[in-house]
């Protein structure tokens, strides 16, 4: 029987291209004077996770997974320290796992889906992205990780932005919004950025999403999509968009050629006995090209908001809580992926839209 989500241990996951400062982060996670204590699970691959000058106060315990290979086998090795130390529960407040440079976040966020122990245990707080202003837009060129990493993010910390002129930085912003418009973005030089905002995020929630992207919800349920970013495909295409935490800069709109971000949402219920199936074929379907998918849906006949999120074809979901007096009853959902079968998809959600 899975606990509640508020029962649950909270796991960030820490990620991010070589060198673009996640240590750093980590270091200033343990060492500020917050009250909290974390237990920290570091992956390992040719690099050196946790060095000599990460300060790890006395209430912190550093694991490894020694095993290097991020693949299916890193899930055997997180899901063994996982359990280990979900038999010391009320030792900690949180887990943080830090990912190697290399690696693709994706078997890491899985692993909070596939194991019933986790499951019940532990929830995915938020995918944490450090990303290098300096260096980025280099390696979205030639190293896919670093891509997925972007895309991947609940929230991308956007770190060294003293190296860079303005103009390169809002470059680089336009960047990373065109493979994932939604994740809360940070301007930071040393990584210094408010715990708040990287820590005990609920990566479920999508409200958030609307501080980032306010007319995300406009177009009601006539789907009128035109606010969606994935139709702009020329980097001069002249939309100017203002993102809460640009400092209100006109960005031009980039968009990566196979990355998309597809968001969907109605003001009219949804039927749950069409939509969980629709959903379910969907991902087993489409899953690996579904690299993060997430929603807040409003279903016929139930008082309650149900919320799910997934990775690839892996989909955890349940109710969050009663919807408030005046909400109004939004169903929202945002897929991030390559190549996705953008119509067919929203062709399937309008279908899912209670009679």
């Amino acid at each position: 029987m899975s606990s509640p989500a508020s029962e649950k241990v909270p796991v960030t996951v820490l990620t991010g291209y070589l060198g673009a400062g996640k240590t750093t982060l980590l270091n200033r996670i343990l060492s500020e004077n917050h009250g909290k204590k974390y237990a920290v699970i570091v992956n390992e691959f040719g690099e050196i996770g946790i060095d000599n000058d990460l300060i790890i106060g006395a209430d912190e315990e550093v694991f490894e997974m020694n095993n290097g290979c991020i693949c299916c086998t890193v899930r055997g090795d997180l899901v063994r320290i996982l359990g280990g130390l979900m038999k010391r529960r009320g030792k900690f407040d949180a887990i943080i796992v830090e990912t190697t440079g290399l690696a693709d976040p994706a078997p890491v966020a899985q692993t909070f889906f596939v194991d019933e122990d986790v499951q019940n245990n532990a929830r995915l707080d938020a995918v944490v992205t450090v990303a290098d202003a300096k260096w980025l837009s280099d390696r979205l060129k030639d190293a896919p990780e670093a891509k997925n990493q972007i895309a991947f993010a609940d929230v991308i910390v956007l770190n060294k932005t003293d190296l860079v002129t303005e103009a390169e930085l809002a470059e680089v912003e336009a960047r990373i919004r065109g493979i994932n418009p939604y994740a809360h973005l940070h301007r930071t030089q040393r990584c210094q950025v408010a715990l708040a905002d990287v820590l005990d995020r609920g990566a479920f929630d999508l409200d958030r999403i609307l501080e980032i992207e306010p007319e995300f919800l406009e177009g009601g349920d006539d789907h009128d999509h035109d606010h969606d970013h994935e139709h702009c495909h020329d980097p001069h295409c002249g939309h100017d968009h203002h993102h809460g935490d640009h400092h209100g800069h006109g960005l031009k709109h980039y968009h990566d050629e196979h990355m998309q971000s597809l968001a969907l949402s109605s003001d009219k219920p949804l039927d749950p006995k069409k939509f969980m199936p629709w959903l379910q074929q969907l991902v087993a379907t489409e899953g690996q090209k579904i690299l993060r998918s997430k929603g807040i849906l409003a279903f016929a006949g139930d008082d309650d908001r149900y919320v799910f999120q997934g990775v690839h074809m892996m989909l955890e979901g349940d109710h969050q809580r009663p919807w408030r007096d005046g909400e109004q009853r939004l169903s929202r959902v945002v897929f991030i992926g390559r190549d996705l079968p953008e119509q067919a998809i929203r062709d399937g959600f309008d279908k899912c839209i209670a009679a």
